[in-house]
């Protein structure tokens, strides 16, 4: 890194977790680091903006800010207030609380918050720590971001890409392996857990067991041998070898 980038961090998890405090303060001693997350849990928000209540900012200190905002809404005004004379160079997301692999990617906040970036044209990260534990330490995997974050013109990605990192449980040893991986896939028992209230009245609550495919190659797969999972990913939904096909499909409707 020939100059200290200047870097947004946000999350899901809130201002005060421990994954995004852990990584400001990582960052901190390479690059001009700038914190802009939710005043609370934004978990599963998905790639959702606010768009029927005005947003609060509240400023905590010189470079850290938070708001009553989703993980995008956090990058939409980070981006379009704070830096609208210049753009950070990187927006990174987490460290979170619990892994973002497979198809859990479509539902995570963290994980909007980099597709967000990509948007916007800016190299954009989405971090987690897998098998997350309240009270266990975050400074390796904040450490290995670090590194990354140094190493990351390297990889000569376009800002349309951004990277899923997925890192082991740390036993308390630096990270020293890592594998470039595709997404995994995961499935649910009874994702839906239904009860009865002391009123007698019935709630539902979305949860169950998942359980993961075996994907060779995939981020679960080099998450359960203890190496770092970096997954590159883009947004285009569009399915382009059914697009070629359809465009010459003589179709009669």
């Amino acid at each position: 890194m020939s100059k200290a980038k200047t870097i947004l961090v946000t999350n899901d998890d809130g201002y005060f977790s421990d994954g995004i405090n852990t990584l400001f303060r990582a960052l901190e001693k390479k690059a001009e680091v700038y914190m802009v997350a939710p005043d609370r849990e934004q978990s599963a928000a998905s790639h959702s903006l606010t768009l029927n209540r005005p947003l609060r900012l509240h400023q905590l200190d010189k470079r850290r800010f938070t708001t009553d905002g989703t993980p995008t809404d956090c990058v939409m005004l980070a981006v379009h207030m704070l830096f609208k004379d210049e753009r950070p160079d990187m927006i990174i997301s987490g460290i979170n609380h619990g892994a973002n692999m497979g198809d859990d990617v479509t539902y995570s906040g963290t994980v909007a918050a980099a597709i967000e970036g990509s948007i916007l044209g800016i190299p954009s990260m989405a971090v987690s720590i897998a098998q997350f534990e309240p009270g266990m330490s975050l400074t390796n995997a904040a450490r290995f971001i670090t590194r990354l974050v140094v190493a990351y013109d390297q990889l000569a990605l376009s800002p349309a890409t951004f990277l899923n990192i997925n890192l082991p449980h740390n036993n308390g040893k630096p990270y020293d392996k890592y594998e470039f991986t595709c997404l995994g896939f995961r499935h649910y028992r009874d994702i839906i857990i239904h009860k009865t209230d002391p009123r007698g009245k019935p709630y539902y609550w979305i949860g169950g067991q998942a359980k993961w495919k075996a994907l060779e190659g995939s981020d679960f797969d080099a998450v359960e041998r203890g190496a770092v999972s970096i997954t590159p990913l883009q947004l285009s939904f569009t399915d382009t070898q059914s697009l070629a096909r359809l465009k010459v499909a003589r179709l009669k409707v």
